[in-house]
């Protein structure tokens, strides 16, 4: 792809509000607007618009006139794209996707920049609509296509942290950052400080759990899982392959992480929110706000009670007893085991693909089998709860952080909610009978011994660290109407010491291989109580599964937890790529992944125990064509994020073994694993040092 079809898109996606015909790129990037490109505001002053921002892009402070720093971007004078319908949402007001309508006007967008017949007329489509269209819309729509187009696969593409990044930091940061920018040169500027707890005093013990709730990381992981698995759209993008199932396993794996974290923090079970009427003690204080109209997310007092949400402006509609009758109708559903399209057609809700009927019913996406019937069950609670202090915009308020995928999981009541989806999962899962020896065993194969140990020398065994880290990114391009180049941010964050898994198997018999699948479960609950088999399975958390090669004999296997295929690297997640010329693949954007940081539970300064669980699989019954490999492209963060425009590479059900119930004489992992060799359980411990280090 040619260099001017980057910086084509690379302005499009720098400083959502900043008009187009401002430079881009510290001044580096000039885009040539035809006439019609520019919005009735500026159309009669356009010429001198190009004049006057050309001239000064051509020769910033500093340098002489004839120096060439300046790219310039010619758009193509095209006819006016029908957009329309996209105007709908507000420009400078709030986008979700979780609101039916904004989802629509998301899906068509995104089939309107899907259809160009070329990159270039994209770039040009795009730049026509940029300025007409609501800010974080625009962004999202863009970016979605440019990932599932094939003639933009180089194009990066920025996280929404360095497109809003009011979404996600303290918003007394930002005159700081401002002064910092506008007073000092860039050579001289400091960063600025994020607190890691803002949003609530220790004495609320909720906050225990901020650093993961509000984590930037699990944000942005949350909102690129959406991007890249929209409700709407085309078809051809929207049913990807076990695209509901991957709808139940991420947001799972979501959840019991989270109450992993809970209990080693003192905390007991989540409360599923299984009842849409009684009121809602949680509090939740956002502290953020939207740039595009300075306005906060509102906040949710104690105690409220949802209402009925009747907004005709936002074409909302959500009637508490409807969700109701539609989710009594899905409990019907999975009881009997069937699904009934429009048409009358029944549908078996099977082991390997109800789960992903069921998915996208639930969700629900445009692919769920009878929307009408069934609903839009998880949106609509989103919804619910968003607007709990508004219900009837009497106020003129928009919704709080839970109708926005960037920033729900900032919120309790989230995974209070996403508790009781999950529920409804669980009780499909419990229709079917335990695996069994035909599914579990892997003849030959004996897992002699399995521990961990940090990634240095003389480490401990079995005990992994944890500890605060400092880091910084690069905001400067997510900052309209600011001074020109960086402006750093530095932020506290959950780490963990680099670790190995280390694993022993003898193999008898001729070369094969298996895949090796690994969890970890919490051995007790938040008063030292040991757990129940039924209760760790539902909270086991998959660390990593991948492909071995097996030879005769003994097999010495080491894998390092920065290859997990679960979790993306912190380059990936906050890399700042809309101010770079490069788009080979070694500098994509593949940003759907679980982040690094975040792989390892916090623990406690003395250690907090936890079983960990390995087996190796036999690959024959896990394997799909055609092959994968976890080294090229995007693929090393498969578990959450499937492949690209592939089919997912493991034929098993997600979470297996342990997606399933077992039988009743089950009652610990060590009696799971005795009757098969080629599984092992050790006891790690993970503790915490509460200590702050910089990244290097």
């Amino acid at each position: 792809m040619a260099t001017n079809i980057r910086d084509k898109f690379r302005g499009l996606l720098q400083h959502p509000y900043e008009p187009l015909f401002l430079p881009k790129s510290d001044g580096q990037l000039f885009y040539d607007l035809p006439e019609k490109f520019f919005t009735d505001r500026y159309r009669p002053i356009g010429q001198n618009l190009i004049n006057r921002f050309s001239a000064a892009a051509a020769a910033p402070a500093g340098t002489s006139a004839d120096t060439p720093t300046m790219n310039r971007v010619s758009l193509n004078n095209i006819p006016d794209p029908d957009i329309k319908f996209a105007e709908a949402v507000p420009r400078r007001g709030a986008f979700s996707l979780f609101i039916p309508e904004h989802r629509v006007i998301a899906g068509r967008l995104i089939k309107l920049f899907l259809d160009q017949p070329d990159a270039d007329t994209l770039g040009d489509v795009a730049a026509y609509a940029r300025d007409r269209l609501n800010g974080p819309l625009f962004q999202y729509a863009l970016a979605s296509a440019l990932l599932h187009r094939s003639d933009t696969s180089d194009v990066p593409v920025p996280s929404f942290l360095h497109l809003f990044p009011d979404q996600f930091i303290d918003p007394a940061a930002f005159p700081q950052i401002r002064e910092e920018g506008r007073a000092v040169l860039q050579p001289n500027r400091m960063s600025i400080d994020i607190p890691l707890n803002y949003t609530a005093s220790d004495r609320v013990t909720e906050q225990r759990l901020a650093y993961f709730r509000e984590d930037i990381g699990v944000n942005l992981h949350h909102w690129h899982w959406h991007l890249v698995y929209p409700a709407e759209g085309p078809e051809r993008i929207v049913r990807k392959d076990r695209r509901g199932e991957l709808f139940y396993y991420m947001h799972q794996q979501m959840i019991a992480r989270y109450q992993v974290e809970r209990y080693s923090q003192g905390l007991g079970r989540v409360t599923p929110l299984d009842n849409l009427r009684t009121p809602i003690p949680e509090p939740y204080y956002p502290k953020i706000l939207r740039s595009a109209n300075n306005r906060t997310y509102p906040a949710r007092y104690a105690n409220m009670t949802l209402e009925d949400v009747i907004r005709p402006n936002d074409g909302l509609r959500v009637i508490i007893s409807e969700v109701e009758r539609q989710l009594q109708r899905i409990i019907a559903a999975i009881d009997e085991g069937v699904v009934v399209a429009p048409s009358g057609q029944r549908t078996q809700l099977d082991n390997f693909r109800g789960i992903d009927i069921l998915g996208n019913i639930v969700e629900s996406s445009t692919i769920s089998v009878n929307g009408q019937l069934y609903g839009d069950t998880h949106n609509s609670g989103h919804v619910l709860l968003s607007l709990v202090h508004d219900p009837r915009e009497d106020f003129l308020e928009s919704f709080g952080v839970m109708g926005d995928v960037t920033t729900a999981m900032r919120d309790p009541i989230f995974y209070r909610w996403h508790t009781f989806v999950d529920s409804i999962f669980q009780r499909h899962k419990q229709r079917f009978a335990p695996y069994g020896p035909a599914e579990l065993r892997n003849p030959g194969v004996n897992l002699l011994s399995l521990e961990t140990e940090l990634d240095r020398r003389d480490s401990v065994k079995n005990t992994l660290l944890t500890f605060w880290q400092r880091s910084q990114f690069d905001l400067g391009a997510g900052i309209d109407f600011g001074a020109e180049g960086s402006v750093f941010v530095t932020f506290t964050h959950l780490q963990h010491a680099a670790f190995n898994y280390r694993l022993q198997v003898a193999y008898s018999g001729t070369a094969k291989p298996a895949t090796l699948r690994i969890f970890l479960a919490p051995k007790r609950n938040e008063r030292g109580q040991s757990l129940t088999f039924e209760e760790q399975r539902r909270l086991a958390i998959e660390m990593d599964t991948f492909r071995v090669n097996l030879t005769p004999g003994i097999n010495n296997i080491i894998r390092r937890s920065a290859n997990s295929s679960v979790t993306i690297p912190y380059e990936r997640t906050f890399r700042n790529v809309a101010n770079t010329n490069i788009g080979d693949a070694n500098f994509r954007f593949c940003g759907c992944g679980w982040p690094s940081h975040m792989l390892v539970p916090k623990g406690d300064q003395f250690g907090v125990e936890y079983d960990l669980f390995a087996m190796l699989s036999d690959h024959e019954q896990d394997r799909v064509n055609p092959l994968f490999d976890e080294r090229t492209d995007c693929n090393d963060a498969h578990s959450f994020c499937g492949l690209r425009d592939r089919t997912y590479p493991d034929a098993r059900n997600m979470g297996f073994p342990l997606d399933r119930r077992v039988a009743n004489t089950v009652r610990s992992f060590q009696d799971f694993v005795a009757p098969y060799q080629n599984m092992r359980v050790a006891t790690i411990k993970i503790r915490f040092t509460n200590t702050v280090v910089e990244r290097t």
